[in-house]
Parts: C-alpha cells; sequence; structure tokens
C-alpha cells in the first residue's frame, strides 16, 4: 500500500475538485451572458453590428449580428482548454501557477463580456452600424474592467493548498575518467516558436511593402511590431545547454545568442524536474535572476542550483545526462579542493 504521504499532491485532489467546479461555473456564466444579452435586445439592434472604431472614435468596420454569438463558440473552445487544464493536478498544484491560470481565465472572460457590452451600447436604437456612437472613455472600461477581473481571479488563484516537490537529495551521478574531458551538449526545438517568427516576418515584409506604395502609409507601426515578435520568436525557437569541466553554458536561438555561462564553481548540484509554463507564468524567460525558467516547451527539464541559493531551470532533452555530468563534476572539484 502507498502512503498518501508519498505523493505530495494526494492532498490537492479534493481542492482541484472544487477548481474544476469553480472553472466550469465561470465558463457556464460568461457563455449564458455572451449568448442571451445579444438576443435580448436583437430587436434593437441593426444587422451588421458596428464592431470597430478607428482612431477617431468613429465606427469604420462591421459584422453580422450573428457574429455576437458565435463570441460564446469562440469561448467555449477558451473554456474546455482550461477546464482540461484545470483537471490536471500536476499543473496546478503550486499556488502561483494556479493564481496566473485563475487570472488568465478571469481576465478572457471579462474581456469577452465588456468588449460585448461596450458594442452593443454603442450600437443600441442605431438604424444602421454607420450610425453608431463613437467611443471615447469607453475605451478606457474596455481595458479596465478585465484587468479588475483578472485581478479577483489572481486572488482566488491564491486560495487553497500550494504543494512543491522538493529536488532530489543526491542527484543523478556518472563516473569521470581520469585525464579525459567530458563534453555533453544538448539542444531542444521549438517548432511552434520557429513558424511564429517565420509567419511574423512574412508578414512584415508584406506590410512593408504595402506602405513603400504609399497605399499603408501607417503600416510602419505594424511592420515595426511583426518584426519585434519575429525576433523573440527566432530567440525562443530553440534553447542549446553545453556543459564541460569549467563550466555550464545556456544559449538560445539558431545563433546560439544571447548566452549565459555559469562557472561549475557556483553549482551547488544539479537535477531532473518537470515544469510547465502554467508553473512558471509562461514561455521565454521566467522568473527573476537567482530562480528563473528558460521555458520553451513543458516536461522535462534540467535544474541548476547555485551555492547561493538561487536556481535555473532550462527545457533541454536528455536532461538526466547533463544534470549527471554537472554533479560529477561539482564532486571532482570539491574533492580536488578540499585535498
Amino acid at each position: 500500500m502507498t502512503d498518501r504521504h508519498d505523493n505530495p499532491t494526494s492532498g490537492f485532489t479534493g481542492f482541484r475538485t472544487r477548481l474544476v467546479a469553480a472553472v466550469a461555473a465561470w465558463a457556464v456564466l460568461v457563455a449564458a451572458v455572451l449568448v442571451a444579452v445579444p438576443l435580448a435586445f436583437a430587436d434593437r439592434l441593426p444587422d451588421p453590428l458596428a464592431t470597430h472604431w478607428g482612431t477617431s472614435g468613429r465606427p469604420d468596420g462591421s459584422m453580422p449580428f450573428a457574429a455576437m454569438v458565435l463570441l460564446a463558440v469562440v469561448w467555449a473552445v477558451v473554456a474546455v482548454i482550461c477546464l482540461g487544464v484545470a483537471a490536471r493536478g500536476a499543473t496546478l498544484v503550486r499556488r502561483v501557477a494556479r493564481a496566473w491560470f485563475c487570472a488568465g481565465i478571469a481576465w478572457a472572460g471579462g474581456f469577452m463580456i465588456t468588449a460585448q457590452a461596450v458594442t452593443i451600447t454603442a450600437n443600441l436604437d442605431r438604424g444602421d452600424w454607420t450610425r453608431a456612437a463613437g467611443l471615447s472613455w469607453q475605451v478606457v472600461v474596455v481595458v479596465a474592467a478585465p484587468v479588475a477581473f483578472g485581478a479577483l481571479g489572481w486572488l482566488a488563484g491564491r486560495r487553497g493548498p500550494d504543494v512543491s516537490t522538493p529536488p532530489p537529495a543526491v542527484g543523478p551521478l556518472i563516473d569521470l575518467e581520469p585525464g579525459k574531458r567530458p563534453v555533453w551538449v544538448s539542444t531542444t526545438a521549438a517548432p511552434w516558436a520557429a513558424w511564429l517568427a517565420l509567419v511574423a516576418v512574412a508578414a512584415a515584409v508584406v506590410v512593408a511593402g504595402v506602405a513603400l506604395s504609399g497605399r499603408f502609409p501607417g503600416g510602419w507601426g505594424a511592420v515595426t511590431a511583426l518584426a519585434l515578435v519575429g525576433l523573440i520568436g527566432t530567440v525562443l525557437s530553440s534553447v542549446s545547454v553545453r556543459v564541460v569541466p569549467e563550466a555550464l553554458t545556456v544559449s538560445v536561438g539558431p545563433l546560439r545568442w544571447p548566452s549565459r555561462r555559469v562557472p561549475i564553481e557556483r553549482v551547488e548540484r544539479a537535477w531532473v524536474e518537470e515544469r510547465y509554463p502554467a508553473q512558471v507564468g509562461g514561455w521565454g524567460y521566467r522568473g527573476l535572476p537567482g530562480r528563473a525558467t528558460i521555458m520553451i516547451r513543458g516536461g522535462e527539464c534540467l535544474v541548476v542550483r547555485y551555492t547561493s541559493g538561487g536556481e535555473l531551470g532550462i527545457t533541454v532533452d536528455d536532461a538526466a545526462a547533463g544534470a549527471a555530468l554537472v554533479n560529477a563534476l561539482v564532486a571532482r572539484r570539491r574533492a580536488s579542493t578540499e585535498r
């Protein structure tokens, strides 16, 4: 028989049931609002509806009335994904991951409800979408209200247990042959980031061409934004870790830059740990210096603890071999220092 204390997430089971129920209730509430409100005012709304306003505050784009109800379909997809995440105790056992998760779903639902409310109010009793009311202070509401929902979600997610799995007392270790210079290199790729970078750069080139032709004079802002997305996607497309007797070096992107070098004398030990974006706050370099994770895909991570007490986690393949070599190099250095 397995003692429940052998599984650190066993005490989270009951709370997870309540969490799933709360997420389901929020999902149903938002879906009900997204469907019921447009139908309740259908006879007072034009078809199509004004759904986009320019910088002047006047409507400059429209969508069919049915598109308002279709927002519920989009929300349903988001809700199903969130329910699946909530049902996985391994992802949300940590309080910080749960807080971010609850903040995200609360923000998404709040944004859809607020955007719909502002849109319906602007179109109410207007015979044609071109005569919809202009927007000014309402933009602040569309931004601020979802943030408030997200803050409430964050506070709700902070409730409940905070289950942490302590690192192994002794990490993996391998024997080093005298006189040999061991080297371990591993690279992990993130195809989603590479495709994101490719699409963003291609879109930037197209928009730049249109802007140069004079048909989109304000397009250079979009070019800058797309180029930035392409750069971020390129950096996140891969991560490489190299371990030699002197140091552990972490490099990102196809050019292996930027990189970070951690001398072996600064390392206390290493181990392998499962980490996911929801646990660390998303993709990329997450956390603060001294306790951070380089996250480009969920799952196996090489985690290194510094002698100062900080930690660095890297999502990389064959992390067990890297941890074993780091521990062996640390042990050899300690042995040579104690002589």
